[in-house]
């Protein structure tokens, strides 16, 4: 793969390339009109083909906060067509990496070393690289290491880019200034946390060691003295990332097996420690053959409060027929229901928020559940594409849901993906934290 020199860093610079990119995609779409005027098809794949490799090779150059959005798109299947979700997951983990001077420079100035002097040997070729950073593997006192690197200057851009996205978001959602502002502020607090390695090591050895008692899961040892603010090094774990494994077509016994063990990974951290692995992308997770993985990334962690947790998760085991009241009452905690809706409005969108609670709190509700059914997502899907065609939604003026909201949605949206790609059956126990 080829090799970046340089990242675009400054605010110029890589407003500059967004505008580029937008002119490349409205010549593709000229060129489609105009081959559709001459030749009468309408197809629209080569048209989606050629603006998912030039949003992809735009957003892969700026690295950061820009291809991590590329990223979280291509885990939500169904949203957005097949080429554009094909060609984002390369974000996940075989983005295009930077060259070897610049990972001998990041060392330098991290530990004050060179990669060589600090290791018996060190990979010069980039074993993965994702959206903020990219592996290298190293070897010290015959142990295998994973070197993550971040990539200069992503941490910086991240206020700049979010700038970048807030009048398209503005326009997409229908929201206000302030209304916008309440959710990027989330996203940005999320993503700086992101970049702070020495953050992500704290949080690695803590969650490891209270995760250590899970079956069939394996946490890399941390190597603090060799790690920094944009260098985190550690034991090197083997398996397969989640396309390859599914290639040699495991059984289903096993499939359930990984899959039983995801959901109690999340169900524990959610119910007990109320905080969790907020970034269930297939790029954090190594597969084995035997049923057990690793779990290799701990940069985006969702801690949350006692509050919000009672909320969210009751909101899961009421409905309005039941206990309409409380189901009201949760609905105006949570913010989907504000204070300047109309009688008539406020039914409204009861109806449309408890049809997809209970699509998607179903799990909950089960003492298991087969995520390999193709008609449960089928059903999420057609409600999705539902909500987001609903004119009176769109003119609903108002930012609808805590902040909280939307990494914790990410998270079970992520994992619910992960397991209906295993085809995974699980059974299910609604743990309750003692907050």
């Amino acid at each position: 793969m080829k090799e970046q020199d340089s990242i675009p860093t400054g605010k110029v610079q890589r407003a500059t390339r967004f505008v580029t990119t937008g002119a490349k995609i409205g010549g593709n779409y000229l060129k489609f009109y105009t081959k559709k005027i001459i030749t009468g098809d309408s197809s629209r794949e080569e048209l989606d083909e050629n603006n998912a490799e030039d949003i992809y090779n735009s957003l892969s150059e700026l690295k950061g906060s820009a291809l991590k959005v590329a990223q979280m798109l291509s885990m939500d299947q169904g949203l957005l067509p097949g080429a554009y979700t094909q060609k984002f997951s390369q974000a996940q983990y075989n983005a295009p990496p930077l060259s070897y001077p610049l990972v001998v420079k990041t060392f330098k100035q991290e530990l004050g070393s060179s990669p060589e002097s600090l290791f018996s040997t060190f990979g010069k070729n980039a074993a993965a690289a994702a959206s903020i950073g990219q592996v290298h593997k190293a070897v010290l006192d015959g142990q295998d290491y994973a070197v993550k690197i971040q990539y200069p200057g992503v941490g910086d851009s991240i206020r700049s880019d979010l700038k970048l996205v807030k009048p398209i978001a503005m326009r997409m959602f229908n929201l206000s200034d302030a209304d916008i502002t309440h959710y990027l502020s989330e996203v940005e607090e999320r993503l700086l946390e992101e970049c702070d390695y020495e953050l992500e090591l704290k949080r690695s050895i803590q969650i490891a060691e209270a995760c250590a008692h899970l079956e069939n899961i394996q946490f890399p040892v941390y190597k603090s003295e060799l790690s920094g603010r944009r260098i985190l090094t550690m034991e090197w774990l083997n398996g397969q990332h989640l396309v390859q494994f599914l290639k040699n077509n495991p059984s289903q016994e096993i499939r359930n097996k990984i899959g039983q063990s995801l959901w109690d990974f999340y169900d524990f951290q959610i119910h007990e420690l109320l905080q969790v692995h907020a970034d269930p992308h297939p790029g954090n997770f190594l597969f084995r053959e035997d049923g057990s993985m690793g779990v290799i990334d701990f940069g985006c962690i969702k801690i949350l409060t006692p509050e919000f947790y009672k909320s969210y998760f009751r909101l899961l085991d009421v409905d309005d027929q039941g206990e309409p009241a409380e189901y009201d009452t949760l609905l105006r905690e949570l913010k989907y229901l504000l204070k300047e809706d109309s009688t008539e409005d406020a039914a409204y969108f009861k109806e449309k928020i408890l049809m997809m609670n209970q699509l998607l709190g179903l799990p909950f509700r089960s003492t298991s559940f087969d995520f390999g059914d193709p008609s449960y997502f089928a059903k999420i899907y057609a409600i999705s594409e539902d909500l987001a065609g609903d004119k009176r939604l769109r003119k609903a003026n108002g930012a609808r849901g805590p902040k909280d909201a939307l990494y914790i949605n990410r998270t079970y949206f992520g994992l619910y993906t992960l397991l209906h790609n295993l085809g995974a059956k699980v059974e299910v126990e609604m743990r309750k934290a003692t907050v």
